[in-house]
């Protein structure tokens, strides 16, 4: 298998620079290396709004059918989870998403799926690594070239998969106004159209796609989502949402104004769904809020906990046969519809839960979520030098530490902090958590300190 100087995959994906770290060479080889993983079936691949994304997408249709396999294009912009559920619904071996959701606008990716439409397990990652390190890349001859052909319906079935699994007529009779901000990016083919599907009333903000991403850049949070706040409260909407560049992740607003961070959204959807099946499973991350375990014991459920990354929530999701899975970013995954992170099913079960506690959202959070105070921050460090802050900030810190993912520290039983190496970008994240918003400050501001230090 390729060490560690020779990955490529992080923590979604293949990410880099097209034009300055990668060039379309590097993207029709491995291409091909995906192409030679797969071995026999159709493939299919999507992209997303972002400016090079239709060159990317081009030089991996190009791999692939070199490669012998026949690819399926999907036309023009796709969300990500649109792409993958046209994977498994409509008899593809696999496919590739062009894509770097949050990163900034000059970045881009692959992501690869399997035929269930979820992210390939992390051993199959390092396959396609080693068939492109060892170039063992199959080289189809003149008449065994693949072919390539359109998709035209995959955000039309998309859709019409997540209406199947809401309560349409349930949402239609709260008449919700929603305010929506779409973020210029892949999200603006679909949502909308969903909303608009069960009834609710849309105002929509950086609607129109495009790959600059120039209304508040392609990662939802609460310091770029001001205007979002704003609008909700000034048009007494019921609730606002926002998406990522490529539209696997929701992030909510109440309609009070405040931003939710994914962890109060997915523990209020948890509940719902454990609810409705007592004894269920609930899958969520290391970084994600111990509000989850408290949830869970309420439903008689379990809770198991998994490194970062979607990759590593939906296949252990799916290994275990749990019933929701969500990440503190606004990632939800919800099975019976497919098992990977879905803006558009999780905005469609917001408003189907919404509905059916029938109260306001900001009573919903505070009546159903056990209230912990989460802040987080990050720090840019040499990748070269990630082993040894970790190893400097681990001798540096003392009480419980967890090494699922990182180091995770409880400095007391209702207090933690976890530091990990981001999977796609140089830079260190530092969670925590803790009952009051000044303790969660105070143990990140020490915590920051110390991993700076070993920065140094």
């Amino acid at each position: 298998m390729p060490s560690a100087q020779e990955r490529l995959f992080g923590t979604n994906g293949v990410r880099f620079q097209p034009g300055v770290s990668r060039d379309l060479d590097f993207v029709i080889k491995l291409s091909e290396a995906i192409g030679t993983y797969f071995g026999d079936g159709d493939l299919l691949v999507g992209r997303d709004g972002r400016l090079s994304s239709n060159a990317l997408a081009y030089a991996t249709v190009s791999g692939l059918m070199s490669s012998g396999r026949n690819v399926g294009e999907a036309a023009g912009v796709v969300p990500t989870p649109a792409m993958q559920y046209a994977v498994k619904t409509q008899g593809f071996r696999g496919g590739v998403m062009i894509t770097a959701s949050h990163n900034p606008p000059d970045y881009n990716g692959l992501k690869v799926v399997g035929r269930d439409g979820v992210e390939i397990p992390r051993l199959d990652e390092q396959r396609i690594e080693k068939i492109f390190f060892d170039e063992a890349e199959t080289k189809a001859d003149w008449k065994a070239v693949g072919v390539a052909r359109e998709e035209p319906s995959v955000v039309k079935n998309y859709l019409d998969g997540v209406l199947s699994k809401v309560d349409t007529k349930l949402i239609a009779k709260r008449n919700f106004t929603v305010v929506m901000d779409l973020g210029n990016g892949a999200q603006c083919v679909a949502a909308p159209y969903l909303v608009e599907s069960m009834g609710c009333k849309l105002i929509t903000l950086n609607s129109v796609l495009d790959g600059n991403f120039p209304g508040r850049g392609p990662e939802p949070t609460p310091e770029t989502l001001g205007d979002l706040s704003a609008v909700v409260k000034s048009i007494g909407a019921d609730l606002g949402v926002a998406y990522d560049g490529d539209g696997d992740r929701a992030i909510f607003c109440d309609e009070q104004g405040n931003i939710l961070w994914g962890d109060q959204s997915g523990c209020l959807l948890a509940d719902y769904v454990l609810e409705r099946a007592p004894g269920g499973v609930l899958v969520t991350p290391v970084s994600t809020t111990q509000a989850a375990e408290a949830i869970a014991k309420k439903r008689n459920a379990r809770v198991l906990r998994t490194r970062v990354g979607s990759v590593d929530v939906s296949r252990t999701l799916i290994e275990r046969n749990a019933t929701f899975g969500f990440e503190e970013n606004g990632g939800c995954i919800y099975p019976p519809h497919i098992s990977v992170r879905d803006g558009a099913m999780t905005t469609g079960l917001m408003l189907e839960c919404l509905a059916a506690r029938g109260m306001s959202f900001s009573r919903a959070v505070s009546y159903w979520v056990p209230r912990f105070h989460q802040t987080k921050a990050k720090v840019q460090v040499d990748p070269g030098k990630v082993d040894v802050i970790m190893k400097k900030v681990e001798r540096d810190t003392r009480g419980r530490a967890e090494k699922v993912d990182g180091l995770k520290f409880w400095p007391d039983e209702r207090s933690w902090v976890l530091i990990r190496p981001s999977g796609t970008e140089p830079i260190m994240r530092i969670f925590a958590e803790a009952e009051t918003k000044e303790k969660a400050e105070s143990i990140l501001k020490r915590f920051l300190k110390i991993v700076k230090a070993a920065s140094a």
